[in-house]
């Protein structure tokens, strides 16, 4: 698999420092979690099938980095993941087996990632057969005679050369004379080839024959929630449709390595892998599962039972076996990840037998106005290196002196804590606001740097921050 066997939980939580501030209770309890899948596949065979994964259940209001956690640790081990919203399953019109989507997207999920690292794998050797095509389109190869024509059309069978021959497979005797010796046809090639490698030839524009993608003819359902692309039904009977292109040799070799990189490739490997990887390593978050709560505060309307979606969601999270379009897949041992704020619900509203199956319970904390500081500036995509560089694209500099960074912080805080919290989320709306003038005129400014200091922050939202006048935040 990937560098996360060999990774301690503490070299985990330092990777997840790198994007997320603070959290250390939730970072810790998904290290471990994903250090007992590598401990797992030491055991033996029988032992393994035993210890099922311990799922995780993050509470926290939103905008803490529930999420974001998540999606970082599949990221980090390479892992198949998918975010599936619990609330989706609330809507009319759902039937029981909807839930079984989620393990479908995790298997397409899976084959991406495996099939991705089986490219990766062949490209060097697709490298070198598409410089040989571009070769072959610059410098032709002799013309094959009569004899060695290809099949032409349909009456080939029956008719043999003659019908080829009448389409155009005849050659003159004048054309037999101009023919090429074969030692210069092959040092024209070779001083191409060194051209090639010197890079003297990557604007050129060279005829290459591409395969066209083939047109999607629709898909039957064949029930229990799978379905076959009625294109895959002839697909392999009929011939691959090529066109031909004009195109830079530079462009034309990007098209060709993964042209002969999938060619490569044995898609059933690909297929038996991505599906034990799946089984084994995928990660399935499921947000907003305080949504679908049966607490008294949540009974009203004609929504579809939470109840009912729990029961639905639960043999899946026990273990339980769907049919995807690549074969059955087991979830016995993919880890779920539930999350929530469980503001108004609690995690004793759902049903026992799904408190049981998340038996992992952290809690996330609020932001704070330092957490916000921290966020602005320490992570690797810290939020000011984004706009910074944004803006620079456009030649001017922008600079953030300390004080402005604590003034849009403690503005952050103080907007979450008098209105609606969302997390870090309120950063993204005041830096927007912040730089919307400046982001509009850069174009046309003639200076070279800009500081932002805490006055000028203050005075972007003078009329919009003060304690009566609150709700009048653009959020």
């Amino acid at each position: 698999m990937s560098t996360f066997y060999d990774m301690t939980p503490k070299e985990i939580v330092a990777e997840l420092d790198k994007y997320i501030i603070g959290q250390e209770k939730a970072k810790k309890s998904v290290a471990v979690a994903l250090r007992n899948r590598y401990r797992r596949n030491k055991l033996p065979e029988e032992m393994r099938e035993e210890i099922t994964p311990k799922n995780i259940l993050m509470m926290g209001p939103t905008g803490v980095g529930k999420t974001e956690i998540a999606r970082r640790l599949a990221r980090l081990m390479d892992a198949p993941f998918v975010k599936v919203e619990a609330t989706k399953f609330t809507e009319v019109g759902y039937v029981g087996r909807d839930v079984d989507a989620m393990v479908r997207d995790l298997m397409e999920a899976s084959i991406r990632v495996t099939k991705q690292k089986h490219l990766n794998e062949k490209y060097a050797v697709a490298e070198e057969l598409a410089d040989e095509k571009i070769i072959e389109a610059i410098i032709p190869g002799k013309k094959k005679k009569p004899s060695d024509q290809t099949v032409r059309g349909p009456f080939d069978f029956i008719l043999g050369n003659a019908y080829a021959n009448q389409q155009g497979g005849r050659t003159s005797p004048q054309e037999s004379e101009k023919e090429v010796p074969e030692s210069e046809i092959e040092l024209a090639r070779e001083q191409v080839r060194q051209q090639l490698k010197d890079g003297l030839l990557e604007e050129q524009y060279i005829e290459i024959q591409i395969v066209e993608a083939p047109k999607d003819a629709g898909s039957l359902d064949v029930g229990q929630g799978g379905n076959i692309s009625i294109g895959s039904i002839f697909g392999d009977m009929m011939p691959q449709k090529k066109k031909k292109k004009n195109l830079k040799v530079k462009d034309a070799r990007k098209i060709l390595i993964e042209q002969e990189a999938q060619n490569l490739i044995d898609m059933d490997q690909v297929t038996s892998e991505a599906v034990e990887n799946c089984e084994q390593n995928g990660i399935i978050f499921i947000d907003e599962i305080d949504k679908i709560a049966s607490g008294s505060g949540y009974r009203s309307g004609a929504d579809v039972s939470r109840e009912g979606v729990q029961r639905d969601i639960l043999p899946i999270v026990e273990g339980s076996v769907v049919n995807t379009k690549h074969g059955p897949v087991k979830t016995d041992h993919v880890l779920f990840i539930g999350a929530g704020a469980f503001h108004i619900a609690k995690p004793t509203d759902l049903i026992p037998e799904l408190q049981g199956r998340f038996p992992i319970r952290v809690e996330l904390e609020n932001l704070s106005t330092e957490d916000f500081i921290r966020i602005l500036t320490e992570p690797d995509n810290a939020l000011l290196k984004q706009h910074k560089l944004l803006l620079e694209t456009e030649g001017v500099a922008v600079d953030f002196s300390d004080d402005a960074v604590s003034e849009i912080a403690s503005m952050a805080t103080l907007i979450n804590d008098q209105t609606e919290n969302i997390g870090a989320r309120r950063l993204h709306t005041i830096m927007e606001k912040l730089l919307e003038d400046i982001s509009f005129n850069i174009p046309d400014m003639e200076e070279e740097s800009i500081t932002i200091d805490a006055a000028y922050v203050r005075e972007k939202f003078a009329d919009r921050i003060h304690a009566d006048d609150i709700d009048r935040f653009i959020l």
